[in-house]
């Protein structure tokens, strides 16, 4: 303990030293003076909006001059070994990174691990991100007029919420030499860069590290491997930011959390950060506030270093991606370019306007591209070969358990900002068409799909319109023309129920309408998952103790909630559960519900129907013991166009032993086919 407490106090008095002029936000210039070997610097990124792009831009208000807009570009040098060219907007092969700076990026991130390859010289993948790639990186951002961001993984290999491996040089040690042996490696890594003249305008000590680092998993540990990186950073970039880097900001307290434990420990920084992709991190509105809590709180600067969106739903590499057609996630904008870049462009309107104290958006891996589209097998051996997928086989020596056995390639090669040909895509120019704003004319950008439900013994009458999302990601009725035979529409009702997709056109795109043939259930709340009665009532003839509904799941036929009777006193439970219904199509019905119980005694338990003044009643059912579900049905009875209906079930029990108690599930009306 004792040279635990030597150790901090040395790291904090040096810190406290170093950490003049590293609040402010460092100007796109080129390296400091103090910088060796600097590299001539040409900037290329315009000072004027951007004409000729067609894509639709809301400009967004309050952008400062020195702004963040990143693009993380880890992986590009792995990309070109792979064979992958980079051409300008005129068509022309040329450096990704000037391309990237022609379009308003000015400051480019690089993930960096610690030891990426095998024993036998063989890289992990990912980009095979050691420092070397991240100083060739730098030193080709440098030169354009970008500034580098350098996000230490302090890992071999990925690190990200549910993934903080410590690199393999450090395993074993105990957290004095660790947090000595992460201090020496960051300032050897950043002399580097100072060495080559690389402009080093942030240093990220730790990559969303949610309650883990460098294999770390308390934050009395993992505070003394981030102050040990900042004290790095602050001795050889004494201007440049330190930024902390989370991720689930849609986790209620989560950030506020972090922030805290921070301050408990004084750590030095200067940036919270935060990663936010619309499809898995909740609102926008939310983002804005809990980087507003910290800011406020704390007083620290705030970001997002981490958003993408994909252009398309289509995989180019042969190896699935992260989102795409038919993904589990919340779709809030078309895959398209124009939808590529509204949810890039509310992101920056977020950051810059909602969220306090914010100086920018680094967008990931913009030009992580597939390396070729021929097929599986050729990608395969680039992605062993150079590293250019996500993980190579190799990478099992340090993560069997996941990398070891999925590697593959790209899997944000539809989340890119070039096409699959190395050309970029016009949403890259967001970055500076949002200071200015760029008003085209109105246009359909996609169609939402349709979605329907008919009965088998129904009518199909398909819409007459569309939902069109418009390029300013407003949305408007369009129409749309069905592209489906009589004929067609009569077979689908004759199987069984089932979904069809009916394809159409409207403003020159393809449409989809979703038909669900169903045996349409008419009953509101059939099975009581609303947690709460809704349509249905109870007469309580017999003045039951217990008559609600509850939640649970295994007592329940279906879903989680169902219908509970109980009752001590004999002959207490009679009552009758009814739900009215109108407006039904005219034709023939079924009525069925289901119950389970048990202590019943003599029982009297029938479902029953009436249609206006005709009544119904089905036969009864027993109530016997804990999950034996018996089924009540009323069959085949007549409704009129324009007549009332009430369903229902009739329960009555004498009680026997602690007394009855049952459950009640699953209640359907259906139309019968004649």
């Amino acid at each position: 303990m004792k040279k635990m407490i030597l150790l901090l106090l040395t790291v904090g008095c040096l810190v406290l030293c170093a950490c003049g002029g590293g609040s402010e936000t460092p100007a796109q210039t080129s390296g400091d003076d103090g910088a060796k070997g600097n590299a001539e610097v040409t900037s290329v990124i315009p000072t004027e909006k951007i004409e000729g792009n067609s894509l639709y831009v809301k400009k967004v208000e309050n952008l400062s001059d020195d702004f963040i807009f990143g693009m993380d570009a880890s992986s590009v040098i792995a990309e070109e070994a792979s064979g992958v060219k980079y051409y300008n907007f005129a068509g022309e092969e040329q450096d990704v990174f000037k391309t990237l700076a022609e379009a308003g990026i000015n400051t480019i991130r690089v993930r960096v691990w610690n030891d990426p390859y095998d024993e036998n010289g063989n890289g992990f993948g990912g980009g095979n991100c050691d420092i070397e790639t991240a100083l060739e990186i730098g030193k080709r951002a440098t030169s354009y007029g970008m500034q580098l961001l350098v996000d230490f993984h302090y890992s071999d290999f990925w690190a990200d919420p549910n993934k903080q491996m410590c690199p393999r040089a450090w395993e074993g040690m105990e957290i004095e030499e660790k947090t000595e042996a992460c201090y020496q490696y960051t300032l050897d890594c950043l002399t580097k860069l100072k060495d080559a003249g690389v402009n080093v305008g942030m240093v990220q000590v730790g990559n969303e590290t949610n309650g883990a680092l460098a294999g770390e998993k308390t934050w009395f540990n993992i505070q003394y491997l981030m102050q040990a990186g900042a004290k790095a950073t602050r001795e050889v970039y004494p201007e440049a930011l330190v930024a902390v880097h989370f991720a689930n900001p849609e986790t209620a307290g989560r950030y506020m959390e972090y922030a805290k434990k921070l301050d408990y420990y004084d750590v030095d920084y200067d940036v919270f950060a935060s990663s936010y992709y619309p499809f898995w991190h909740g609102t926008l509105e939310n983002l804005g506030k809990v980087l507003t809590d910290v800011a406020n709180e704390y007083g620290k600067k705030t970001m997002v270093v981490e958003t993408s969106y994909a252009f398309t739903g289509q995989d180019t590499d042969f190896s699935s991606n992260t989102i795409g057609d038919g993904s589990a996630v919340v779709k809030n904008y078309p895959y398209s370019v124009q939808g590529q870049a509204n949810a890039v462009r509310d992101v920056i309107d977020t950051v810059a306007n909602k969220a306090a104290n914010s100086i920018g958006v680094v967008y990931w891996e913009g030009t992580w591209i597939t390396v070729g589209t021929n097929s599986w097998e050729e990608n395969s051996a680039l992605w062993e070969k150079y590293g250019s997928g996500w993980a190579s086989s190799y990478a099992s020596v340090y993560d069997p358990d996941d990398a070891g056995q999925y590697y593959g390639g790209s899997a944000v090669d539809n989340q890119a900002m070039f096409d699959a040909e190395g050309k970029p895509l016009e949403s890259l120019q967001i970055f500076n068409l949002v200071r200015y704003g760029n008003e085209v004319a109105l246009k359909a950008d996609s169609l939402e799909d349709t979605y329907m439900e008919v009965d088998v013994n129904g009518t199909i009458v398909l819409p007459e319109t569309v939902n069109a999302v418009m390029n300013d990601d407003s949305k408007q009725q369009v129409p749309v023309t069905w592209k489906v035979t009589e004929a067609e529409l009569a077979a689908m009702y004759e199987n069984e129920p089932q979904i069809y997709d009916i394809v159409g056109e409207a403003e020159g795109m393809e449409a989809h309408c979703y038909l669900s043939m169903i045996l349409y259930n008419f009953l509101s709340n059939p099975s009581f998952e609303d947690g709460e009665l809704g349509a249905w009532t109870i007469d309580d003839i017999g003045g039951a103790e217990q008559l609600y509904v509850e939640e649970k799941s295994t007592d329940s036929l279906s879903g989680t909630w169902h219908m509970h009777f109980w009752s001590a006193k004999a002959n207490s439970v009679e009552f009758q559960l009814m739900q009215t219904v109108t407006d039904l199509p005219a034709g023939d019905y079924t009525f069925e519900i289901s119950i389970m119980g048990g202590d019943a005694g003599e029982t009297e338990v029938y479902p029953f129907v009436f249609v206006d003044d005709d009544s119904h009643r089905g036969d009864p059912v027993e109530i016997t013991w804990y999950n034996d579900w018996h089924t009540a049905r009323v069959e085949d009875f007549w409704v009129g166009e324009g007549c009332e209906v009430t369903v229902g079930l009739y329960v009555k029990c004498s009680g026997a032993g602690n007394g009855a108690w049952g459950k009640i599930d699953d209640a359907k009306l259906n139309s019968v086919s004649k």
